[in-house]
């Protein structure tokens, strides 16, 4: 681990405010940056994770129509509904905020004109898909049909869902209209600004040559498999639509910015946002300007779907941003994940198959999400998910290893010890080497956090965790209280500084129960900082944001001593064992 503090950006996926958001977007894109965010924190880096909603997307407007009601009124319900999701989970975002803001406009105007004084836009004719019925331009999400490359039938109108591969609209096969439902669509022309993607190959290619042997293989294999092909062409970032952001030009009063171009803006303008939340309107610099620091690093987490838009477009806009004199740091790594399935195929919420994050909230504790949905990761490879492996994981894993060892030793040590921490005696041999697997812990879990593998960090943990079991076993102290209750003492008290330093090791992972056992320890200052939420006002009005204040933590990823004498809280169970009958019956 560095030595020096290091500054580090957690990019995370904006989610269209359009609906409940599913535990495969959790699983994929919004758990694990949130892992990684909190080691970090604990390492003593300084952390800025941001993200928000992404207000303008056409699968908005569409659910707006679905609703009969407007496009901000769907924005109001389900940005609430998502932070209110992030609460329970202790999704730890800086600031959690949305895409019709100010600020935001503001930030994507500038790109916009930057980008246009450089080079990297201009104005062309564009044909494009027209539904007579509905008498109007079809934006890419409002056109579906087959798509061109691996001839899945219900491929979006920019995007295939099925293979990644990006598009124009045009290229679609048996095009249909999501509004009416119309085959029968006319090509017309309008005119737009274009991205030049052409112009970024050659920069692009270079940097994704460089040091980029810590990205995952399948991110890094299909980006330089892009770039290669040379394919890349103009593409246009506006649309016939009213709903997004303005173009910042006279005479473009009918058209808006579109929304793959001004969402990955967002962390640009979230980072800019907190700055001045936090009153010091330069800061975001510290994370973002490679002149003031070249050390800084960005991380941008995302599922699969998103893979080009983050390291071939994104990467590209910047390139043409920093071409007018400025040197923002391109991302340090994209570790995309692949998709959580569900029957075998995969989660959509413009779909409607979905198992509702905020939904399952009510019914389970959030920790046992966080464990199985780590033990799940789709890092790389696609992994299929049921209700029986979730009643498995956590009965049989998450209960069944770490929650009783912890309720059966601290137990132990709050009846026989009269409440407290007991004084050891020498410690042995195996006493010592018992500690120092543990505590070499902290190295090799802490190497897998840091290089973003956290389904191998939970398995380790979890091996350490049975570990303890194991040396249980062995010395035997609920035998050896009865003929010698300073051996008992010293393998209780070496249980509990090894339960002290797992809860560490846990911690990222597994937050509220971390906290929780933190406070059973006898610790009296939290571990973690606290999640809320306040109404921010700017010129397009208020919006509910959400923050972290990691003011007071005391967690840091370091192996103290257990204090001897420490009184300890009455022990609780720290998970709910499932019933299958139950879980049936909260299913139902």
């Amino acid at each position: 681990m560095a030595n020096e503090a290091r500054h580090i950006l957690v990019g995370v996926a904006w989610p269209y405010a359009n609906g409940e958001k599913h535990i495969g977007q959790i699983a994929g894109a919004y758990l694990p940056p949130d892992i990684f965010a909190r080691y970090q924190r604990m390492v003593g880096n300084h952390v800025l994770m941001v993200s928000g909603s992404d207000t303008h997307g056409t699968p908005v407007t569409l659910k707006a129509e679905q609703e009969g009601t407007t496009p901000a009124a769907v924005i109001d319900k389900y940005h609430a509904l998502f932070i209110d999701g992030c609460l329970k989970m202790g999704l730890t975002f800086d600031l959690y905020t949305h895409t019709d803001t100010q600020n935001h406009w503001n930030v994507t105007h500038q790109m916009f004109l930057r980008h246009l004084e450089t080079g990297y836009l201009y104005k062309d004719v564009q044909k494009q898909w027209y539904d007579p019925q509905a008498r109007r331009f079809l934006a890419d999400r409002y056109v579906e049909g087959t798509c061109p490359f691996c001839g899945y039938p219900d491929a979006r109108g920019d995007q295939c869902d099925n293979c990644g591969r990006l598009y124009d609209a045009l290229e679609l096969k048996n095009a249909r209209s999501k509004i009416t439902g119309n085959t029968e669509l006319e090509v017309r022309e309008t005119e737009h600004f274009f991205l030049d993607m052409a112009k970024m190959v050659d920069p692009l290619l270079a940097w994704i040559n460089q040091d980029k042997e810590h990205w995952r293989p399948n991110v890094l294999n299909f980006t330089r498999g892009q770039l290669e092909l040379r394919e890349l062409r103009g593409r246009p970032i506006t649309r016939d639509i009213d709903w997004g952001v303005t173009i910042p030009l006279p005479g473009y009063e009918g058209k808006r910015i579109y929304v793959w171009y001004d969402a990955v803006i967002g962390y640009l303008s979230a980072a800019i946002e907190w700055a001045k939340l936090m009153g010091d309107d330069e800061s975001w610099r510290r994370w973002w300007d490679a002149d003031v620091n070249p050390a800084a690093r960005i991380y941008n987490f995302i599922g699969k779907d998103n893979i080009p838009f983050h390291t071939i477009i994104w990467p590209g806009m910047l390139i043409g941003y920093n071409a007018g004199g400025s040197n923002l740091h391109l991302p340090y790594d994209v570790p995309a994940n692949e998709y959580l399935t569900l029957g075998g195929e995969q989660f959509s919420t413009s779909r409607g198959r979905v198992i509702g994050f905020n939904t399952v909230l009510r019914n389970f504790q959030p920790d046992a999400w966080r464990y199985v949905l780590t033990a799940l990761a789709p890092e790389t490879s696609d992994v299929e998910f049921t209700w029986q492996d979730f009643l498995d994981r956590v009965n049989n894993e998450l209960v069944a290893n770490w929650g009783n060892l912890v309720n059966r030793v601290l137990g132990f040590a709050y009846r026989r010890f009269e409440g407290q921490v007991p004084a050891p005696g020498d410690l042995d041999e195996v006493d010592q080497a018992f500690l120092a697997e543990i505590r070499a812990g902290f190295d090799s879990v802490g190497q897998l956090y840091d290089a973003v593998k956290l389904k191998a960090a939970l398995t380790e943990v979890r091996r350490l965790s049975q570990r303890v079991n194991q040396y249980l076993n062995e010395k035997a102290p609920w035998q050896a209280i009865r003929t010698d209750p300073t051996a008992a003492a010293t393998s209780i008290y070496v249980a509990l500084q090894a339960i002290d330093w797992l809860k560490l090791l846990w911690a990222p992972i597994l937050p509220h129960s971390s906290e929780q056992l933190h406070t059973m320890l006898g610790y009296d200052r939290p571990l973690f900082g606290r999640q809320y939420t306040e109404t921010v006002s700017d010129e397009r009005g208020s919006h509910l944001v959400l923050r972290y204040d990691h003011t007071g933590a005391t967690g840091r990823w370091e192996a103290t001593t257990l204090p001897a004498g420490q009184r300890l809280g009455e022990p609780v169970p720290l998970f709910e064992k499932l019933e299958e009958a139950e879980l049936a019956e909260r299913l139902a």
